[in-house]
């Protein structure tokens, strides 16, 4: 009975909860259902308006025998005078227009609405999309900050290794003895870069991407060209977005790519990376080598492009 009980007092908030989580998933795809809701009132409209026009013709014709009547009474009707005419012609022409915006008012009320919809969602998204890029550029400058801080404290060495999670290993190389001539394995020590450091803009060039081929030269040669082609295009036109350069490499579009990007402005590095010949990396050095022909590029953006300019 104390469960019974207990459930029925849990039913007003469970109502409140299930129609609290119910609006917020409304609002959150509401721009999607106000253009759903935009094209479909856009489309009856149409509908309406093309069975409003079917039926105009019937008002034009009720006119012009309306016309006629009245023309008829002028010409043989004795007590009827120009004046009347006149304004009976002026009456006829009023009750015809009426008739007409009624044909047609439900038409351009529902394309009224669509237009509304439309506009609503995309304001919406608009809004929506200013409020992520601010929260961004937060983010963003923050970090730069902190990178800044770094740097002034313990060099730009320390703050590389740190950013970058650079950990120092020992790999196996092959050197040649130039006395001997013999191929001997040594040890060398290297900076590894640790591969959860990765910016969240970082891509596989690899069998993934239309433009990579089975071939670790032409694919240098690729990256190397559009990486330039880049370069020539932030100089000659002060911007490029990162999505652009995912677009030039065959690489799938990001939401973030269509904000963040490279800027020509005094204080940004004015120039488009691809991380192609990071020495912190040794992957990109086998790259580079010809002994990989695949590789991470990391870009190195500026930031949103919406708050540099």
């Amino acid at each position: 009975m104390k469960d019974v009980l207990s459930i029925v007092k849990n039913v007003p908030k469970m109502i409140s909860q299930s129609g609290g989580r119910t609006m917020l998933l409304l609002k959150k795809e509401s721009p999607a259902i106000l253009l759903g809701v935009g094209i479909a009132t856009g489309v009856a409209s149409t509908v309406m308006a093309c069975r409003a026009t079917m039926k105009v013709s019937d008002i034009l014709d009720d006119h012009e025998d309306v016309m006629d009547e009245i023309k008829h009474c002028q010409e043989y009707e004795d007590n009827y005078s120009d004046d009347d005419a006149k304004r009976d012609r002026a009456i006829a022409t009023v009750q015809t227009g009426a008739k007409v915006v009624k044909l047609y008012l439900p038409a351009v009320a529902l394309g009224a609405a669509s237009i509304g919809c439309v506009v609503g969602g995309h304001n919406i998204n608009v809004k929506r999309n200013a409020a992520l890029a601010a929260a961004y550029s937060v983010v963003d400058g923050k970090l730069k900050e902190y990178r800044k801080r770094v740097t002034d404290e313990y060099g730009e060495e320390v703050e590389k290794k740190l950013y970058y999670g650079l950990k120092s290993d020992k790999i196996q190389v092959e050197q040649k003895d130039p006395e001997t001539g013999k191929v001997k394995k040594v040890k060398q020590q290297v900076n590894m870069l640790d591969p959860t450091a990765i910016s969240q803009y970082a891509r596989f060039f690899d069998d993934s991407s239309v433009n990579w081929v089975d071939d670790a030269e032409l694919n240098l040669c690729f990256l190397k060209a559009q990486q330039n082609y880049m370069n020539d295009l932030l100089h000659s036109r002060g911007h490029v977005f990162l999505n652009e350069v995912y677009d030039a490499l065959g690489i799938p579009r990001t939401k973030a790519g269509a904000v963040v990007g490279w800027v020509m402005q005094k204080g940004n590095d004015n120039y488009v990376d691809f991380g192609i010949y990071s020495i912190y990396n040794q992957e990109a050095m086998d790259f580079v080598n010809g002994y990989e022909k695949s590789i991470l590029l990391d870009f190195n953006v500026d930031g949103v492009i919406y708050d540099l300019i």
